[in-house]
């Protein structure tokens, strides 16, 4: 006959295998849930890898990347007042790109992004020594204008919390026509696979599970404006300067539109309209 005390010991283990059930299933979960959402930020190129590496570098208009982002649902927010300004005139310019610039940049030298949105100033302190063909590409795209009135296509708010922007199209589908290689994917700042508020990072067609997509970077690219469980696959290539994070939070805030059923994006309830982007050497 089992005592009191052997029923008690009994049940106290069978609680804590339960417990340890649990734990165990829900870091599964977790893991599980989290390789989707990093697989949101990846850019599936559909057309040939030969659009983007053969022939001489030059501009030809009329030519777009043939990518396609895939995009989980995120839950829509209940939609706040729209806290930007109406877009400054002008429209998107079609450009691309057959081959990646050549350098052009000082390593060496401190190089900032501007964002001049319809929400207010975002300034990037670039990483040129860590970054160096991200950062030449973004100096080459933006002084040709390339994402002058282009909207920011994404939020998301549940999860990640990133607002990606850098496709002339708006529908996460655009690029350069060039790709270019992944890089600073040890950087310090990037601890135990969290994006921190504050960095800019490259959206690229890397898919964790098969391990397919490496180097594919074009002109899309994500800012991070709440810490962000990521895998260390994407370029941080940038910081966001505190005057910029008010104005990222301030557009965040207003949340997020259901997925479009065609691109299943979910885009800012915010305006985000980038009216000038500029690159600076300092």
């Amino acid at each position: 006959m089992v005592s009191q005390e052997q029923r008690r010991r009994q049940l106290a283990r069978e609680k804590f295998l339960r417990q340890q059930q649990r734990r165990t299933d829900a870091r599964r979960k977790s893991r599980t849930r989290n390789a989707v959402i990093a697989s949101a930020l990846g850019v599936v190129i559909i057309g040939s890898l030969g659009l983007y590496t053969a022939g001489a570098f030059d501009g030809d208009d009329g030519k777009s990347n043939a990518g396609a982002e895939v995009t989980p649902s995120a839950t829509p927010t209940s939609k706040a007042p729209d806290p930007c300004k109406k877009a400054a005139a002008g429209k998107v310019e079609t450009m691309s790109w057959k081959k990646e610039p050549a350098m052009t940049i000082d390593e060496s030298a401190d190089y900032t992004m501007k964002l001049d949105t319809t929400c207010g100033e975002i300034d990037i302190a670039l990483k040129a020594s860590a970054a160096p063909r991200t950062v030449n590409s973004f100096n080459f795209l933006l002084n040709k204008g390339y994402l002058d009135h282009t909207k920011c296509h994404r939020l998301t708010d549940s999860g990640i919390y990133v607002l990606q922007c850098g496709d002339p199209t708006g529908t996460g589908t655009g690029g350069p026509g060039y790709t270019i290689p992944d890089e600073n994917l040890k950087d310090k700042s990037v601890k135990g696979d969290v994006y921190p508020a504050g960095t800019v990072a490259m959206a690229n067609q890397f898919n964790a599970q098969t391990g397919e997509g490496k180097d594919s970077g074009g002109s899309q690219f994500f800012l991070v404006y709440q810490d962000s469980p990521l895998p260390a696959n994407y370029t941080p290539f940038g910081t966001v300067t505190e005057a910029g994070m008010k104005v990222l939070t301030k557009l965040a805030a207003a949340g997020a539109q259901a997925a479009d059923p065609t691109t299943g994006n979910t885009a800012p309830n915010a305006t985000v309209v980038i009216n000038k982007a500029t690159v600076t050497k300092s």
